[in-house]
């Protein structure tokens, strides 16, 4: 071998397989302990996705921003090295009048913080996507209450304002849910019902799951609508019954849907979910 040979040049890198990115962002119903957010990013997406889950519990669009939650996400989203970053965008449950330090304005702040999110995660470099909340399963006279609708509408107006691909879970669950009914429902809690909150449930009118002072003898007790506000406290982890947090079952379900109408709202994420 001749004394001057050359040493042989390093072999290139391999060009990098084409990745993307998926970054959840909402409260406890997209959450882990509690939301459809684990079951997606562990059971419904490829190996060449990285599904990162920042959705917390207790977060509405107003102080999921203030508290800092959202410049932790925006690191996320611009921190490159995947083709494309899709940002899932659910709010809603915790906007809702009577939860100080959360609550939002419908007609007002509530449209116009979706919408800066969208902006904002454009200008990133990111791919926005909405999602409409959760129903929660409480049900009255065989009727699942709809008291999520008015932001169901709000997320759809601002997804059609803005020209942001739409995931209208709210719909999706609504529909389902009722036609479940009541009793079967209950199997989507974190855990099982209480024997006399099934017993309601079956007669078509959920109560509440929270103890109460026992009606007089021979009284009948009137139908009690959960106090959502008390029952979802801020970021608290836990673990009981109740009409809007999921169990293992309620995620799988829930996030099942997410998946099929996500494949549908962007064409282009198809090839990355699993049915």
């Amino acid at each position: 071998m001749a004394a001057h040979a050359q040493a042989a040049a390093p072999e290139a890198e391999p060009p990098m397989f084409k990745a993307v990115k998926i970054v959840l962002i909402g409260d406890s119903t997209t959450a882990v302990i509690g939301g459809w957010g684990p079951s997606f990013c562990g059971q419904h997406v490829t190996s060449f996705v990285a599904c990162i889950n920042l959705a917390r519990g207790g977060r509405s669009s107003g102080n999921y921003r203030t508290e800092g939650s959202w410049r932790l996400a925006m690191k996320e989203i611009g921190s490159g090295g995947f083709a494309d970053t899709y940002v899932l965008i659910q709010f809603g449950h915790n906007d809702q009048p009577g939860k100080p330090g959360r609550s939002t304005d419908l007609a007002t702040e509530y449209p116009a913080n979706l919408k800066r999110y969208v902006e904002e995660v454009r200008a990133a470099g990111g791919k926005p996507v909405l999602v409409t909340p959760l129903t929660r399963r409480q049900f009255e006279g065989g009727k699942l209450i709809d008291d999520l609708g008015p932001w169901a509408e709000a997320t759809r107006k601002v997804a059609a304002e803005t020209r942001t691909p739409l995931v209208d879970l709210h719909g999706k669950s609504y529909a389902a849910v009722q036609a479940m009914g009541a009793a079967q429902a209950t199997r989507f809690a974190q855990m099982p019902p209480p024997p006399e909150v099934l017993a309601a449930a079956k007669t078509g009118t959920t109560i509440s799951a929270q103890p109460t002072v026992p009606a007089a003898p021979g009284a009948t007790p009137a139908p009690a609508q959960q106090n959502n506000a008390a029952v979802e406290p801020m970021g608290q982890a836990k673990l009981s019954f109740d009409y809007t947090h999921l169990g293992r079952d309620g995620a799988d379900y829930f996030a099942k849907i997410v998946t099929d109408e996500l494949a549908v709202a962007v064409p282009s994420l198809r090839r990355y979910l699993v049915p």
